[in-house]
């Protein structure tokens, strides 16, 4: 199954669950020290996450692991602000002063095409939770239709980074997005990931991620489902 980067989500069903009425109403209705202990757990599975891409580049992460675990309701913070800045500065060491920019210099263009395809796979999979993707626990800009899906989406990104590494790391020329490149970044929702200690495709996990939110929203779970990568 491939997604388009420039698929027109305007077009998602929004009938994709069968209790649609009651789980719109559960998120609609959901307390903000809820949706502050949500954006915990997810800077924090975030940041795990990051600081597993960096050991693989043997990156000391000690500060990283502590942060982790400081994140507290809300991150207030700004602990993923942190981890960012540390992990952006490391993660590609043969690009020296490499800045994590959407309109900056390779490998920005192949980040902002893998996250483009992870974004569309997180709003499909929250519609089908029920869930709209409009209204997010913490991102919350008026112009932007998808606030939902870019909270959800933050745990996964480190899997299309590491992805993008092995891209740079084998030697490819990544100033385009030749055509070899984009045949990669579109397996991205077949990406193998580990949730809930079993090995699921990415997009799957994601279903799995947005069936658990429903139910923090409902009050059957207090944790939302994120994959750990390994």
């Amino acid at each position: 199954m491939r997604f388009l980067p420039h698929a027109k989500w305007s077009f998602l069903p929004l009938s994709g669950n069968t209790e649609q009425n009651e789980r719109f109403r559960e998120q609609i209705n959901s307390s903000e020290p809820l949706k502050k202990q949500l954006w915990q757990q997810t800077v924090t599975a975030k940041i795990n996450n990051q600081l597993s891409v960096l050991k693989k580049n043997k990156v000391p992460i000690n500060n990283m692991v502590t942060w982790a675990k400081k994140v507290r309701s809300g991150d207030p913070d700004n602990y993923e602000g942190r981890a960012a800045a540390y992990y952006w500065k490391n993660i590609f060491k043969q690009i020296p002063d490499f800045i994590r920019d959407r309109y900056g210099e390779p490998p920005n263009n192949l980040l902002n095409y893998g996250y483009a395809i992870l974004r569309a796979v997180t709003a499909r999979s929250l519609v089908g939770s029920g869930l709209l993707p409009t209204l997010g626990i913490h991102h919350s800009n008026k112009y932007n239709a998808y606030c939902l899906a870019d909270d959800i989406m933050e745990p996964y990104r480190p899997f299309v980074d590491l992805l993008i590494k092995y891209i740079i790391d084998n030697g490819e020329d990544f100033y385009e997005l030749t055509p070899s490149i984009k045949k990669q970044l579109l397996e991205i929702p077949t990406l193998d990931v580990i949730i809930n200690d079993e090995r699921s495709p990415l997009m799957v996990a994601l279903q799995k991620t947005t069936a658990s939110l429903s139910k923090c929203f409902s009050q059957q779970l207090r944790k939302i489902l994120y994959p750990i990568l390994n």
